[in-house]
């Protein structure tokens, strides 16, 4: 499976429903027990996250959200960066990086052609006006030695370099605002629980492998520790892009050394975002209704169970046993999507009174359309593979075989961890990089009595880091179809990003998640065999 996952010899849903048919052949596991692995909880909060992003996109909330933000960073080279990475982050955060590529990137790129446009008019403008109409017979003043001609000539040829320095400066923006877009987006995506796969499959695997550990990572716990890394990792990439494209010119960069024709171009590009948002209207009765749903599972994800305090869960349903997880909640909410009405009313006469009441906020003919059904089949191929591993006993073998490790610093081991997801994630899917190395990085924790949660946090969230290669995630795919970007601008950027992010990943693991997850101590659910002091 693994080398099907890497090659793509098949495709990565039709990989993982192997375990259905070789399992049970292979004497591992009965067919039912491989079955219940492929629908768990963790696939229902995956599900119910995607019906709640399917609705925001489908009403086109979140094209309002990124213009309003827009308009608030301004075009400024440097904030409009800031603005669209933030929002960008932001989004993924809630819809999938795919979807919020796809729409971003079409934004920034109008925004940029119109700055691009007013500069090279104003350009033209200034050279008509500095220049002369050239003589009748240029042919023959140039023989002569007229100096009028000479005079044009230099002048056309000031014109030509202005353009090309313009056309260079233009390009080298619209890469970094290309790149910004895709790394925002894989960035924004770590911060929830339900903002990229491999996270839900972090959940799916340690529910799994420890079934007693009373729900230690939930929707508030994640985001109490990704949140923050995913804000310092952001930042570092808008100042790594900022340099790499904008240059070290900060104050120009900022736009504190703007001159009249700067205010210009700026306030015309401008304009560009001030008008899509305008062509959006007034927010409807739908939007309205799919923006409070939206909040409302928000707020139910975090005061669920929320860690410092007991949850509304807990004291109303959650005396005895787990019964309501964030999976419940997604579905609720997702629930309630097929069931409010759209609008207000929806009448029709043709010819008699006729009442028919309004399509619901979300319909199954839009779920099908763009629900990616594949990744269910994925997660659930992951968690079968895991128990699988389990039963026959390899994964203790492969956690036997890494004892060695036991001597080495432990946040060694957590940094060689992330380096070599990152690395791998850049060939392969990253959901399929994080369901084949969490179990093994589990096994050897507890051969060398180290809380799993120490490599796996790390792990991931470096399986996230794919930012070298165009296939490395469909966001990177997106932004290199527009052809403004070559291969080695994405490898160089991502290169240094990449690195930026593992250390960024090895800080978070080695402070405030420590105390977050009391990752120096080995928990009793994770202390199978009792050998670990």
């Amino acid at each position: 499976m693994a080398v099907f996952w890497c090659t793509e010899a098949l495709p990565l849903a039709v990989t993982a429903l192997l375990p259905v048919l070789f399992f049970p052949l292979m004497n591992i596991m009965d067919a039912n027990t491989v079955c219940r692995e492929y629908l768990k909880n963790t696939n229902m909060l995956f599900v119910g996250g995607l019906l709640v992003a399917i609705a925001i996109e489908n009403w086109h909330l979140h094209r309002r959200m990124a213009l309003r933000v827009l308009l608030v960073t301004g075009v400024r080279p440097a904030l409009l960066l800031m603005g669209f990475m933030v929002v960008t982050a932001f989004l993924s955060m809630w819809i999938s990086n795919t979807a919020t590529t796809a729409m971003m990137v079409p934004i920034a790129q109008a925004v940029l052609e119109q700055l691009h446009q007013s500069e090279l008019e104003s350009s033209g403008a200034g050279q008509v006006q500095e220049g002369s109409t050239p003589p009748v017979n240029s042919d023959e003043k140039e023989e002569k030695g007229d100096p009028g001609n000479a005079h044009v000539l230099t002048i056309e040829e000031d014109k030509k370099r202005n353009e090309a320095l313009l056309e260079q400066k233009h390009l080298k923006l619209c890469k970094g605002m290309s790149l910004s877009i895709c790394y925002a987006a894989s960035i924004g995506g770590i911060a929830t629980l339900t903002g990229t796969t491999p996270n839900l499959v972090l959940q799916g695997q340690i529910n799994a492998l420890y079934p007693d550990n009373g729900g230690v990572i939930n929707f508030a716990s994640w985001f109490s520790f990704a949140f923050p890394t995913m804000i310092l990792l952001l930042v570092l990439a808008w100042m790594w892009l900022q340099i790499l494209y904008l240059g070290f010119n900060f104050k120009e960069n900022f736009g504190c050394a703007a001159t009249a024709a700067d205010k210009t171009k700026e306030s015309e590009a401008y304009a560009v975002i001030q008008e899509e948002s305008r062509k959006l209207g007034r927010m409807t009765f739908a939007e309205i209704a799919v923006l409070s749903l939206f909040v409302l599972l928000v707020v139910l994800w975090f005061t669920r169970d929320p860690g410092f305090t007991t949850g509304w869960a807990t004291n109303l349903f959650n005396k005895k046993k787990r019964y309501v997880t964030d999976g419940t909640v997604a579905m609720f909410i997702a629930i309630l999507l097929f069931v409010i009405p759209s609008g207000f009313y929806n009448a029709q006469t043709d010819g008699k009174s006729k009442f028919q009441a309004p399509p619901p906020l979300l319909d199954w003919k839009t779920v099908h359309q763009k629900m990616p059904w594949s990744i269910v089949f994925l997660l659930g191929g992951g968690f079968a593979l895991a128990k699988g591993s389990e039963k026959s006993g390899l994964s203790t073998w492969l956690g036997t075989k890494l004892t060695p490790l036991q001597h080495v610093p432990h946040s060694a081991i957590a940094f060689l961890v992330c380096l070599l997801v990152a690395t791998f994630t850049e060939c392969t899917s990253n959901v399929a990089t994080t369901t084949l190395f969490l179990p093994i990085v589990a096994s050897m924790a507890e051969a060398i009595c180290l809380n799993p949660l120490y490599v796996m946090l790390p792990c991931t969230l470096s399986a996230s880091l794919a930012f070298m290669l165009p296939v490395a995630t469909p966001p990177n795919a997106i932004v290199f179809s527009y052809g403004q970007l070559k291969v080695i601008d994405m490898a160089k950027a991502g290169f240094v990003l990449n690195i930026l992010g593992v250390l960024t990943i090895t800080l978070a693991i080695n402070t405030w998640s420590s105390s977050l997850f009391h990752l120096q101590t080995l928990p009793s659910w994770a202390n199978k065999t009792g050998t670990c002091p």
